[in-house]
């Protein structure tokens, strides 16, 4: 089965001392979140990859812990050559694959369009690469300007880089050229084996000196549309059943009833995450009058329209929750309640907001009766 899969393979071990950043430039901040989280975003939200895979520095671990939390990911080389072999053979000690898409984090933005392009690419060659034409005059350099070069037939080459696993593979292995080749198309084809170009995207240009930031912040700002909805549920306190809240389980003396684990919490920020691309509610995708979802876990629900967001290219911003109730307490339950919500975004804790309120005893809360929960969601999805 392992064979048969397609992993992404996401290069994110140099130091990027060309940057101007304090941190390696695949952990510093791009359009509001750490470079390397936003090419894992797109490329795990894709349908038809089935694991991302981060080829990391070995001391770069917690970094890579705050950017994306306990991803899969294994320690690189001292050249991207040698990082990128790392990653393939972890997928081979795995079982391997049936197909890989090896990207640097250096282009953060990655259109689903673009991956789609590879993938189907692939059923006609062993690799298949992303590539833009060059627009600019291309001159020799030294001390003055030298001739110019023509440019037909130039391109520009991006990445992900998509192959057949077990051709890059065996490129890999019998690498013996001179020098370090500058990406895996180029290990592919002196292998012999045939790369195929596609159409890549603008929105693919790598970051990496100190402008590229302000030129990258200014190209997301530019794609995307910022989205508000919000969302509201109810459900009543019951003997007998247990109180989960936020996707933690509260000890009480009573627990929310429903079709499902009754959460309103995350029913609320499920609704919010939905409305943001007009994509119904939570009784759309998963109807009370569907058994398979008697007593599910809600987190299934938050996770899926997590997913429907990404699928469209989105980001998710911030959410911000509210839980209205007399008991129990959700002080003491504040922080767990942030890092689950933030660990099922896949989202930094500070994206999160968590907040309380009661309704002096007034109505069915201030009795006791049941709990309600409203929430908003900010998300950006790319213009059409």
């Amino acid at each position: 089965m392992n064979g048969q899969r397609t992993v992404a393979l996401i290069v994110a071990a140099g130091r990027g001392d060309r940057s101007g950043s304090a941190l390696p430039k695949q952990y510093a901040t791009v359009a509001g979140r750490p470079m390397v989280a936003h090419s894992y975003a797109a490329l795990s939200a894709h349908p038809d990859i089935d694991t991302v895979l981060v080829v990391t520095g070995a001391d770069q671990f917690e970094q890579l812990d705050a950017a994306l939390g306990p991803v899969p990911r294994v320690a690189g080389g001292a050249t991207r050559r040698l990082s990128v072999r790392a990653g393939l053979e972890a997928i081979a000690a795995e079982g391997g694959a049936g197909q890989v898409l090896i990207h640097d984090a250096a282009r953060p933005f990655l259109p689903a369009a673009v991956i789609d392009r590879l993938l189907s690419a692939l059923a006609d060659a062993p690799g298949t690469v992303p590539v833009l034409p060059v627009a600019d005059t291309l001159a020799q350099s030294g001390s003055s300007l030298g001739e110019v070069v023509p440019r037909d037939g130039l391109v520009r080459v991006q990445t992900p880089q998509a192959f057949r696993f077990a051709d890059i593979l065996a490129a890999h292995r019998d690498w013996s050229g001179d020098g370090e080749p500058t990406d895996d198309a180029q290990m592919m084809r002196a292998a012999g084996g045939h790369v195929v170009a596609v159409t890549g995207d603008s929105m693919l240009e790598k970051v990496t000196y100190p402008a590229d930031f302000a030129a990258a912040d200014a190209r997301a700002g530019a794609r995307f549309r910022v989205r508000s909805a919000t969302g509201y549920d109810v459900h009543r306190l019951e003997a007998g059943e247990e109180l989960w809240l936020g996707g933690i389980r509260i000890p009480h003396n009573r627990g929310l009833s429903g079709h499902s684990d009754a959460d309103v919490g995350l029913h609320a920020l499920t609704d919010a995450l939905l409305g943001t691309i007009g994509a119904g509610d939570i009784g759309t995708h998963f109807p009370p009058t569907d058994p398979q979802w008697k007593g599910a876990a809600s987190d299934r629900f938050l996770v899926h329209a997590a997913d429907l967001i990404r699928q469209r290219g989105g980001i998710i911003d911030f959410v911000d929750l509210t839980l209205i109730c007399e008991a129990p307490k959700i002080g003491p339950h504040r922080a767990a309640i942030r890092s689950r919500i933030a660990d099922l975004l896949a989202i930094a804790e500070d994206e999160v907001s968590i907040k309380a309120t009661t309704t002096e005893r007034l109505g069915f809360t201030g009795r006791s009766e049941g709990i309600a929960a409203q929430a908003i969601a900010t998300v950006r999805i790319p213009e059409a």
